[in-house]
């Protein structure tokens, strides 16, 4: 991106301590897990405030911290209302969600499916999150590395070895301390992100001479337009479908996200899960508005110094690249190295969560379900910390495809991952709230609704047209999933994939 980008020495201190304060950790909180449902759940011994800050930093931290300002530059600042846009889910999730999932007390959220659905139904939700968060993680540590390498000054060549050193610190205290070192050094990482973010808005102040220098006059000219709403879908961002896709997918991973139903579990009490909740979302507005701040001055910062971007200074193009950019060549020594910490952390804690959740769900979903539980409970964390670290190996490999994907940061979940969440939800849902729907419909249902996310998110690769929203993606994939399924289960008899009578003693026993 330019010829003097790099950390200082300093600056390298700085960041190779944190990563060995947060292996330390991770060996610390090793010495407390006696059991699997311990180093999954840790039910009740960690705080309201380190569970909804986890959250934010597990499901939005390096998304959030690269895409928003990102987008913002290139192509206007509508995407931010949907940082509003999640308060809209909190009291669907918090009061009507959350209080049949915490009192269930299961390690994963997608035993209790099978009570109305069948084994086979719990299978495909499992199989179905194992995909999403592997492909989660992959897209998430190749944003994080891109951009670490940008900061470092490394061509993109090297995108994959910057992809397996955080992947391979994130590893390790994440098999080690399991959910415990997950939450703590998350609650860590949220503060981090959000001071580089504030450091870089106050720079920028000062280099530019006062807030009035870059806070924008109007709606610049290279910004795409960004209406209320329109009724060609080829219309890539709009406030209706900002608003329709974040509630969509805070319902959607609210209801039936292991990430964030392990959470819920490890809260004491119902209200506990409540509040932390309500942090989650109070931390995404919070650093919305601030990403919103971070795009609009290091956007005006580079029309000014626009010489210091490469490719001739344009701006659009390297929109992705100019916040990190800003991070190693215009902070103070150290306080790059702090701020890089965050965007490390950024990367880790999507790391962390996702492969303790998809462990937690392989273990139980999979392994204990068939009768291949370890012996001893020693036995059973031993093998879930192996597990653990082999995921983490397959996720940091599968990071050097994600380039591949069309579309910038903001792009990259919909197209990928989020594809599959709102048949994961679907399953969940049918299950717990509607006592009509068969295991044919539910599956059914999962089919076309997934089959339709896909045809909207790769129209242009289908079809050679013009790409649909993005926007839209997971809203129709869901609306046909639950219309889909319902019309199938009363057009045809109740029966159950895999017998009608196992999903009876299931119900009893996880009452």
């Amino acid at each position: 991106m330019m010829a003097n980008s790099g950390l200082h020495w300093f600056d390298w201190v700085v960041l190779g301590g944190y990563a060995l304060a947060v292996v330390a950790l991770g060996f610390y909180a090793a010495r407390g897990q006696t059991s699997a449902k311990t180093y999954f759940v840790s039910r009740g011994s960690l705080g309201t405030f380190a569970i909804g800050f986890s959250l934010f930093a597990s499901l939005m931290s390096t998304s959030t911290y690269l895409s928003l300002p990102g987008e913002l530059i290139k192509n206007g600042p509508v995407i931010l209302i949907g940082g509003l846009a999640g308060l809209l889910a909190y009291p669907v999730v918090c009061y009507w969600i959350i209080p049949r999932l915490v009192k269930r007390q299961v390690v994963s959220v997608y035993e209790l499916i099978e009570v109305q659905l069948g084994l086979g139904a719990r299978l495909l939700a499992a199989a179905m999150f194992v995909i999403l968060r592997l492909m989660w993680m992959a897209a998430l540590i190749y944003k994080g590395s891109k951009a670490l390498a940008v900061i470092v000054g490394l061509p993109d060549t090297q995108v994959p070895f910057v992809a397996a050193i955080v992947g391979l610190v994130a590893i390790v205290y994440t098999s080690m301390g399991g959910l415990r070192a997950v939450v703590v050094t998350d609650t860590v990482q949220f503060f981090l992100l959000f001071g580089g973010a504030a450091l870089t808005v106050i720079v920028v102040t000062w280099k530019l001479g006062s807030f009035e220098a870059w806070w924008p006059s109007g709606w610049m000219a290279h910004w795409d337009p960004q209406p209320v709403f329109s009724w060609d879908p080829h219309v890539r961002v709009t406030v209706v479908g900002t608003v329709a896709s974040m509630f969509t997918y805070h319902i959607c991973s609210g209801g039936a996200d292991q990430v964030m139903v392990q959470r819920y579990m490890s809260s004491a009490t119902v209200a506990a899960a409540r509040r932390s909740y309500l942090i989650y979302h109070l931390s995404i507005v919070a650093v919305y508005v601030l990403l919103a701040l971070v795009g609009v001055s290091v956007l005006a910062f580079f029309q000014k110094h626009h010489e210091l971007v490469a490719g001739g200074g344009d701006i659009v193009r390297e929109a992705d690249h100019l916040f990190p950019l800003f991070i190693s060549t215009q902070l103070p020594i150290g306080i790059s190295g702090l701020v890089v910490a965050g965007m490390f952390a950024a990367a880790m804690s999507s790391i962390d969560s996702g492969v303790n959740s998809i462990t937690a769900v392989v273990m139980t979903d999979f392994l204990d379900r068939f009768g291949l539980r370890p012996r001893s409970a020693r036995s059973h964390v031993r093998a879930a910390q192996l597990l653990a670290f082999a995921i983490g190996v397959m996720v940091v490999g599968m990071s050097v495809f994600v380039d591949r994907v069309p579309g910038n940061f903001l792009e990259l979940g919909p197209r990928t991952a989020n594809l599959l969440m709102p048949g994961i939800f679907s399953l969940v849902f049918l299950a717990l709230f509607v006592p009509f729907v068969t295991a044919r419909g539910a599956i059914v249902g999962v089919v076309a609704g997934v089959a339709t996310g896909v045809l909207i998110a790769y129209w242009d690769f289908f079809f050679g047209a013009e790409p649909l929203s993005f926007q839209w993606i997971a809203v129709a994939s869901l609306v046909v999933n639950l219309v889909v399924a319902c019309l199938i289960s009363l057009w045809k008899p109740r029966r159950s994939l895999i017998g009608e009578g196992q999903g009876d003693g299931k119900k009893q026993e996880i009452s």
